[in-house]
C-alpha cells in the first residue's frame, strides 16, 4: 500500500470508531473497546503514512472530488505533515491502549461519548494537518475544536463546563484570526489553495498583517503566553488518555499553523517576525515554569509545563524565522531542528507524564499532590515510567528532552557569534532564559516526584493503593521506552529531522551527525554523544552496586530502623515536606510575577465581556417588551374593550345607532350622477 492509503485507511479506521463507540452507546465497555482498539490500528497506519515521507522526502498530492466549487479538497504529504502525522499517530498509539482499561472510570458517565469524540478528534487533526486548502482547513480546525471542547466538559460539573466555555470562547477567537489572515490571502491570489497563497502578491505592510493575524490565531491553539489561559483550566478537567493528546499534539496544530503561514506562505523575509516569536517563546518559557512551581493540582502543574515548552518550541522556531531572514541557512536549520525535535519530544514525555498522572489519579481519586506520597512502593511500575518523564522534561542527558535543547542551545550561540548586531544582543538573553527555564523546570520535578512518589503516604487512599492495570502500564512504559530512545538514538533521529528544517529553510542539508555524535555544523562548536553518555552513566551505576555487593560483609546488620529523626521530637505526619512548603520561597521572591497572571489572562476578560453581553441583553429584551409590545398590547385591548361593548349591546341600542346614521347621511349632501 501508499503512503496515501495508508493515511485514507488511518482516518477511516478513526471515523468507524466514533461511529461504533456511538452506535454501541448502550454497551459502554464493549464501545470503549472497540473504539479504543481501533484508535490504536489507526494510529499504526499512520505512522506508516508518515515514515515513507520522512525517510526520503517525496511529496505526494492528490485531489478529492469537492461538493463546492470554490474549494478543492487537496491533500498533500510534504516533509512537515508527515512529521505532524508521525508525531500525531505516535501519541495515538499510547492513549489509544491506556483507554483500554482507563475508560472503566467513565462507565455510566457518558463514556461512549467521550469515545465518540476522541476519535473524531483525531481524525480531525490529521485531515487538517495534510489538507492543503484554507477552507478545508478551516473546516477540520473547527471540528478539532468542537470535538476537544466535549472532552473537557465530560465531566459535566460547574469546573468543567467554565473550563470548557474558556476554551471554547479563545479557542474561536483565535479562529477569527485565522480566518481573516487566510482571507487576505485570498484576496490577493484569488485561490484557497495554500500552493497559490505561497505566490500571492503582498505588499510588506500586508503581509506583515497576515502574519501577526496568524501568530496570534495559531497561538491561542498553542497556548502561549496571554493567550494560555484556557490551558490550565482545560487540561486537568479533561480525561487523562485526552489530556495527553490536547496538551501533547493538538496545542502543535497552532506551531504548525505559526510555521506555515510564517515560513512556508510567506517566506519568513521579515526579521522582526522572528524576534517578536523568540521573544514571546522566552518569556512563555519562564513564566510557565514559574507558574507551575506554584501549583499542587498535579494536572494543572503539567498543564503549565505545557505553555513552558511551547515556549522552548516557539523560541527554536524564532532563531529559525531569524536565520532565513537575515540569510543565515545553518542557523536557520538549526533552530528548526531544535524546534521541531523539541516539538517531537514534547509529545512524547508530555503525553507520559498526563497519562501517569492518571494513573496516579485512577488510584487514590484525586488530582491534589499533598495527599498523595509513597505511590512509589505501590506503583512501582508506573513509578519508573513517571521518573523517565520528569528526567525527560527537566532535560537530564541522556533522555530526549536534552538533545532537543541542545540543539536550541547550538542554534543560539551559533546566532550569538555570526549574526548581525541584534543577534548577538538576543542570543546571549534568549540562552539565560532557557538555562533558567531549566533549573527551575528541575526544581518542580524534584517536587512532583518526591512528593507523590516518595516519603510516606499522605492520605488513606495513597496507603492502600495498587499497580493500575497493565494496558495503562504498558501506555506509560512504551512511551517511556520512546524517551530513551529519542535520546541515545539521537544521532540517527537528528539528520531525519534535519530534512525537515531543511526543506522549509529552501537550503542545504546541515551535518548535525558525526559517526555517534552530534554536531552543530561544525564539530569544533560542539560535539555531544548520547550513546556514549548513556553507556558512562550505566557504568557510573554499576560499579558502586558492585563493590558494594564485594565489600559489604555484615555491615547492613548494623542498621537501624524507625522514625526519622526529629531533632528530638516525636515525629509526626505533618513533619513531612509539603508542595506548597517545597516552592514557598519561590513564590515570595517573585510575587509580582505571580500576581500578574491573573492580568496576562485574556479569558477573564473574554467571559466578563460575554456576561456582560448577556446582562445587557437580560435588561434590553424587558425593556422593550416593557416600553413597545406592552403598550401597543394594552392600547389593542381598550379598542378591544370598546368594540366589545359595541358589538353586545341590546336591541334598543342597534336601533339609536340607526336613527343616528340616518340623521347623518340627511345632512351630508351625496352626488349620485343623475342629470
Amino acid at each position: 500500500m501508499s503512503s496515501l492509503n495508508y493515511l485514507f485507511l488511518s482516518v477511516l479506521l478513526y471515523v468507524i470508531g466514533a461511529f461504533i463507540s456511538l452506535t454501541l452507546h448502550k454497551q459502554e465497555r464493549l464501545a470503549t473497546k472497540l473504539s479504543g482498539t481501533l484508535c490504536a490500528m489507526g494510529g499504526l497506519t499512520g505512522l506508516a503514512s508518515s515514515i515513507p515521507t520522512l525517510l526520503d522526502g517525496q511529496v505526494i498530492s492528490y485531489q478529492i472530488a469537492s461538493p463546492f466549487s470554490f474549494a478543492d479538497c487537496i491533500i498533500r504529504i510534504d516533509a512537515l505533515s508527515a512529521f505532524m502525522v508521525f508525531v500525531i499517530s505516535l501519541l495515538v498509539i499510547a492513549s489509544a491502549i491506556y483507554s483500554l482499561s482507563y475508560m472503566k472510570e467513565y462507565e455510566g458517565k457518558g463514556a461512549w461519548a467521550m469515545g465518540f469524540f476522541m476519535n473524531i478528534f483525531i481524525a480531525s487533526m490529521v485531515a487538517l494537518v495534510v489538507s492543503d486548502n484554507a477552507f478545508y482547513f478551516i473546516v477540520f480546525f473547527e471540528m478539532m475544536s468542537l470535538a476537544s471542547y466535549f472532552l473537557v466538559i465530560s465531566e459535566q460539573n460547574d469546573k468543567s463546563i467554565n473550563a470548557g466555555l474558556q476554551y471554547f470562547l479563545i479557542a474561536h477567537a483565535g479562529s477569527v484570526l485565522i480566518m481573516i489572515a487566510f482571507f487576505i490571502l485570498y484576496s490577493q491570489c484569488g485561490s484557497l489553495n495554500f500552493q497559490d497563497f505561497k505566490s500571492a502578491n503582498l505588499s510588506q505592510t500586508q503581509a506583515s498583517v497576515v502574519f501577526l493575524l496568524a501568530f496570534f490565531g495559531f497561538g491561542a491553539k498553542a497556548g502561549m503566553i496571554t493567550l494560555h489561559g484556557w490551558l490550565p483550566q482545560a487540561h486537568p478537567a479533561a480525561p487523562s488518555n485526552a489530556s495527553s493528546l490536547m496538551s501533547g499534539v493538538m496545542v502543535k496544530i497552532g506551531i504548525f499553523g505559526i510555521i506555515k503561514v510564517g515560513i512556508d506562505f510567506l517566506g519568513a523575509d521579515t526579521a522582526w517576525w522572528g524576534y517578536l516569536v523568540l521573544a514571546f517563546g522566552c518569556i512563555s518559557s519562564v513564566l510557565g515554569v514559574m507558574y507551575a512551581l506554584a501549583e499542587h493540582d498535579i494536572k494543572r502543574l503539567l498543564a503549565y509545563h505545557t505553555v513552558e515548552n511551547v515556549g522552548i518550541i516557539l523560541m527554536g522556531v524564532g532563531i529559525g524565522m531569524v536565520g532565513i531572514a537575515t540569510n543565515h541557512p545553518v542557523i536557520a536549520t538549526l533552530g528548526l531542528l531544535g524546534g521541531l525535535y523539541h516539538l517531537l519530544n514534547h509529545a512524547v514525555f508530555k503525553g507520559l507524564l498526563f497519562l501517569g498522572a492518571g494513573s496516579v489519579i485512577f488510584r487514590v481519586h484525586t488530582k491534589d499532590m499533598e495527599k498523595m506520597g509513597g505511590l512509589a512502593k505501590v506503583m512501582p511500575y508506573t513509578a519508573i515510567a513517571f521518573l523517565i518523564g520528569t528526567m525527560a522534561i527537566s532535560a537530564l542527558p541522556p533522555l530526549n528532552g536534552f538533545v532537543s535543547e541542545w540543539f536550541i542551545y547550538q542554534s543560539l550561540l551559533s546566532m550569538s557569534k555570526e549574526g548581525n548586531f541584534l543577534m548577538t544582543i538576543a542570543g546571549p538573553i534568549a540562552v539565560v532564559m532557557l538555562a533558567l527555564t531549566g533549573a527551575l523546570a528541575c526544581m518542580c520535578f524534584v517536587k512532583v516526584y518526591g512528593i507523590c512518589f516518595g516519603g510516606a503516604p499522605r492520605s488513606e487512599s495513597a496507603a492502600k493503593a495498587t499497580e493500575v492495570p497493565w494496558p495503562m502500564v504498558a501506555a506509560t512504559a512504551g512511551l517511556a521506552g520512546v524517551c530513551i530512545a529519542l535520546g541515545v538514538g539521537s544521532p540517527w533521529v537528528a539528520p531525519i529531522i534535519s530534512h525537515v528544517a531543511s526543506s522549509l529553510t529552501s537550503a542545504e542539508s546541515v551535518t548535525v551527525t558525526q559517526g555517534i555524535a552530534l554536531i552543530p555544523d561544525n564539530a569544533s562548536q560542539a560535539i555531544l554523544s548520547t550513546p556514549v553518555i548513556a553507556l558512562t552513566l550505566i557504568g557510573l551505576l554499576i560499579v558502586p552496586l558492585l563493590i558494594l555487593a564485594i565489600f559489604k560483609g555484615k555491615k547492613l546488620q548494623r542498621r537501624h530502623s524507625g522514625d526519622p529523626w526529629a531533632c528530638g521530637y516525636a515525629y509526626e505526619d505533618r513533619m513531612m515536606v509539603s508542595a506548597g512548603g517545597f516552592t514557598q520561597p519561590l513564590r515570595e521572591m517573585f510575587a509580582p510575577l505571580y500576581r500578574i497572571r491573573q492580568q496576562l489572562d485574556p479569558s477573564r476578560l473574554m467571559v466578563s465581556i460575554l456576561k456582560g453581553t448577556t446582562s445587557t441583553a437580560a435588561n434590553i429584551e424587558p425593556f422593550f417588551d416593557n416600553k413597545v409590545v406592552l403598550p401597543i398590547a394594552r392600547g389593542v385591548q381598550r379598542v378591544g374593550r370598546v368594540v366589545q361593548w359595541l358589538q353586545y349591546g341590546d336591541f334598543r341600542t342597534y336601533c339609536l345607532y340607526m336613527v343616528i346614521a340616518l340623521v347623518v347621511l340627511l345632512f351630508i349632501p351625496v352626488d349620485l350622477g343623475a342629470k
